[in-house]
């Protein structure tokens, strides 16, 4: 089991693959209890856009990605804003926006084959530069969750109550739409754009199905993508399966487990 660590690229795959499942879940917490879900999904494919648009302007596609889906998510806060009572049109429109121009650019781009690979993600293809940047950016997400937690968990439950309780929830709000942005970009080269929303969602949906309290989904929701990342890297190896979509799949898998496994403990229960 430990001779898949004598390969260089596959050591530098779990430790981005570790941060990825720490990273996106936590946001994804926040996120999936404020009904924004496909928040996510949206961001995705406006990183798209700014992958083509760095390929074809010659610099770093990553870095691309991270300022396209940063512009996305102001937009997303701006729409919402305006239009309070169909909020989640804005996450649409978005997203429309950056497929269209995710098909545009992608025509221009020379190499098809760099622009594919961030669709369904290389984690074991990441460059010194792209690992680096992750590892980086992973810390200050990180760090960033930490010092706002009380604020993020008010937020996230009831955004009139965070007012009431003092919380700069304009401030507040912004910040968290920079870390979603920069998860979802970070992680669009390593899982790819069209996996990130799901191991954004779906490790949430199973800490919400087995935790009790804030704390406690955050800590399974990150237990679970982490396991959901481990064996997915094992079984992309030794079956030569894409890493991206295994992660999605096995995620699913301990998602259906868990129900089943959650739905006959309950029964057990009630019969007490």
């Amino acid at each position: 089991m430990l001779d898949i660590f004598s390969y260089e690229f596959m050591q530098t795959a779990f430790i981005v693959g570790i941060l990825i499942a720490i990273i996106i879940p936590m946001i994804g917490v926040v996120v999936v209890l404020r009904h924004l879900s496909m928040m996510g999904d949206s961001l995705s494919h406006v990183s798209l856009a700014g992958v083509a648009a760095g390929l074809i302007g010659g610099i770093n596609p990553v870095l691309g990605a991270v300022l396209a889906a940063i512009a996305g998510a102001l937009c997303i806060e701006v729409i919402r804003k305006k239009i309070p009572d169909f909020s989640e049109v804005s996450i649409a429109i978005v997203s429309a926006t950056g497929v269209g121009l995710a098909g545009v650019l992608s025509g221009f781009v020379n190499k098809s084959a760099d622009f594919n690979a961030f669709l369904f993600g290389s984690i074991v293809a990441i460059s010194d530069q792209e690992f680096y940047a992750v590892i980086g950016l992973a810390v200050v997400i990180i760090l960033v969750f930490a010092l706002f937690w009380r604020e993020f968990e008010l937020l996230a439950f009831d955004e009139k109550l965070a007012r009431l309780s003092g919380v700069p929830v304009s401030l507040i709000n912004f910040i968290l739409t920079i870390l979603i942005a920069l998860a979802v970009a970070i992680s669009s080269r390593a899982v790819g754009a069209l996996i990130v929303s799901g191991i954004m969602v779906v490790p949430v949906v199973n800490g919400i199905l087995v935790a009790k309290g804030y704390k406690q989904t955050v800590i399974f929701s990150v237990i679970f993508a982490l396991t959901s990342t481990v064996i997915a890297l094992y079984a992309s190896f030794y079956f030569n399966l894409k890493p991206g979509g295994t992660i999605i799949l096995i995620s699913v898998a301990i998602l259906i487990i868990s129900y089943i496994v959650t739905y006959f403990l309950n029964r057990a229960k009630s019969k007490r």
